[in-house]
């Protein structure tokens, strides 16, 4: 992630791409969710971030509302880019083009790819944050249920194949002994 956002640092739309790359890493949404998302679903009209955003069904995969949780990370990171959607109305696009319009979520894909590449990141994709996220809470202990609640799964098994089994979670397992 900080490669990526470093590479963010020479890009026309700075604040714009690392917050959608945080975004991506700290709350695990899809792109199809990241492009979705609405000013007023982030923000209250005084400009507080909301820490719980309900995601309507025509925002999601599999088109099921569900809620994703604004972590403190996040938090700063969304208040620090309130400034740049403060005027927008509360149904404008979170994120937009240079041109002013929403993503969508093939032209966001592109975007990640755009900034992955860029930094020489290789075999990653828009799915790449939403894994890390998955894969980061696993590997601090938190139960798989949990984590299918929070990716909007139905089943624990897709969860499952998110997560990134490593040297050092092997290593801590191995201590629980």
């Amino acid at each position: 992630m900080k490669r990526a956002l470093n590479h963010c640092q020479t890009r026309r739309h700075t604040q714009r791409d690392q917050t959608i790359i945080q975004v991506s890493v700290l709350a695990g949404l899809r792109v199809c969710e990241i492009a979705a998302l609405r000013v007023g679903d982030v923000f209250e009209a005084n400009g507080a971030v909301r820490h719980c955003v309900t995601l309507q069904s025509n925002q999601t995969k599999g088109q099921r509302a569900r809620v994703f949780y604004v972590n403190q990370k996040l938090a700063r990171v969304l208040r620090d880019y309130w400034r740049l959607v403060a005027a927008q109305p509360a149904d404008a696009a979170l994120f937009q083009t240079q041109r002013g319009s929403g993503f969508s979520a093939n032209t966001l894909c592109q975007l990640f790819l755009d900034i992955y590449y860029g930094c020489g990141l290789q075999g990653t994709s828009s799915h790449s944050g939403r894994r890390t996220f998955i894969t980061r809470l696993a590997d601090q202990g938190v139960a798989v249920h949990v984590l299918a609640a929070l990716a909007g799964h139905k089943h624990i098994g897709t969860t499952q194949r998110y997560i990134s089994v490593n040297d050092a979670m092997l290593a801590r397992a191995a201590e629980l002994a």
